[in-house]
């Protein structure tokens, strides 16, 4: 995976989107880029569980779990199986637990910040919807770039070396 830095990348291809700078990285990869998959759901991570148990073929996995601040919707043992399963990514709209252990895996994770309590499995949610949050709409098959200067999203996989 080539090196990425955000702020070359926004300054090479000015029509990226930038999400509102409000995630904190959790993850042992602090760079890191891929093909969007996403996930809609509200303090239920049983979706999140079954995507990470799939292929990833180093796609990032985009949850809009809500933005909220009363549960963990990743924690150490989904993060290990979507390390497992070649995922480059998770970026979560909401918390993440077992931080410690987040930051030794070799997975980029982005998160509002971290949450002790474990989520409900319900069996609730939407995947491959668009959706938003961030002041930017995120659809599956768009592509993510982020780093510890900010998470960018693009319509298409950008020409690196241009950046």
């Amino acid at each position: 995976m080539p090196t990425i830095v955000t702020p070359d990348i926004c300054d090479a291809f000015p029509d990226v989107q930038v999400l509102e700078p409000i995630f904190a990285s959790f993850g042992g990869v602090d760079a890191f880029y891929g093909p969007v998959r996403t996930i809609k759901c509200f303090e239920d991570n049983s979706l999140v569980k079954q995507a990470v148990a799939e292929p990833g073929d180093g796609a990032i996995l985009v949850v809009d779990a809500g933005g909220s601040p009363r549960c963990a919707m990743l924690g150490d043992m989904l993060a290990e199986q979507a390390v497992e399963n070649g995922w480059a990514g998770v970026v979560m709209y909401g918390c993440v637990r077992d931080v410690d252990i987040l930051a030794t895996l070799p997975l980029g994770v982005q998160a509002l910040g971290c949450h002790p309590r474990k989520s409900e499995k319900r069996g609730e949610g939407q995947r491959d919807v668009a959706i938003s949050f961030a002041s930017v709409t995120i659809t599956s098959g768009s592509w993510l770039y982020a780093d510890n200067n900010g998470i960018l999203i693009a319509d298409h996989e950008l020409a690196l070396d241009q950046a």
